[in-house]
């Protein structure tokens, strides 16, 4: 473990650089806090480089992860608080912070064979609905995310911390328009349910064990009036007036649970 007590060190300018202008195609993400780190750790992920804060290695409730992290490949600093302030992206830093290599699985894990109900993020703007999405997609057993182009980064920090590691376990793909995602999903065979608040069917009445493709639109507009017609299928959750809509990401975890319920609570018959 080596020291670390500039904030001009390479490690925090990269750190810095990720936090503010990541690029969709860079390999490279930043992840922040113990836990992310932990589940990062767990599935394989490329851990390069980390820092952590005298305050987490003198914490015994750290030391699996800091023994983890020194057994790894990863380059670790044991870096002043000066430092973890500039290099962690949060205003109260956790008190680890690291540079990783994690890229998505692409389209054709998302719609392999098998699992049923996959989903695509439509124009969902803000990182930390899309890191939401990911995380309740995994935990109610959802097949696998497309996030269309025109959303945020999934892979950036605010939407992995969002995730809570759920975006090293569920099959993601990026870089498609939601267009080119329904040719994939209907080449695959999956119907095509367009979620829309004043036409379709009630969430509870649809059959969602069969295989498919949720599409989820953004904050504000939702799906287009065009991806809405296109889809085979409308999907409403019915609400007391005068609410019309829901978080895009409550209205994921709404839906996907129906589907877990209508699967018997079995996401892998899905």
């Amino acid at each position: 473990m080596t020291p670390l007590t500039s904030r001009r060190h390479p490690f925090v300018v990269q750190c810095r650089a990720l936090a503010t202008s990541r690029d969709a195609g860079n390999p490279l993400v930043l992840l922040d806090g113990p836990h992310l780190i932990e589940d990062a750790l767990a599935a394989g992920v490329d851990i390069l480089a980390t820092a952590v804060s005298p305050r987490l290695l003198a914490d015994p409730a750290a030391a699996g992860l800091i023994a983890a992290l020194t057994a790894s490949t990863a380059e670790v600093h044991a870096a002043t608080e000066s430092v973890m302030e500039a290099a962690s992206p949060v205003r109260s830093p956790a008190g680890v912070v690291a540079i990783a290599r994690f890229e998505t699985a692409g389209p054709q894990r998302v719609f392999a064979p098998g699992a049923g109900l996959r989903i695509a993020a439509v124009g969902v703007q803000d990182p930390g609905n899309v890191g939401a999405i990911i995380r309740v997609a995994d935990a109610a057993g959802a097949g696998g995310l497309v996030v269309t182009t025109g959303s945020a980064d999934p892979l950036g920090w605010k939407a992995l911390r969002g995730s809570a590691g759920s975006a090293f376990r569920l099959p993601l793909a990026t870089g498609l328009t939601a267009a080119e995602t329904c040719a994939i999903a209907r080449a695959a065979g999956l119907r095509i349910i367009a979620t829309c608040p004043a036409a379709g069917s009630d969430h509870h009445q649809l059959d969602l064990t069969i295989p498919s493709l949720l599409l989820l639109g953004g904050e504000g507009p939702g799906l287009s009036a065009d991806l809405i017609e296109q889809a085979d299928v409308g999907l409403r959750i019915p609400m007391r007036v005068p609410v019309e809509s829901l978080n895009v990401a409550v209205a994921a975890g709404v839906i996907l649970f129906e589907a877990r319920r209508q699967a018997g609570d079995n996401p892998a018959r899905r």
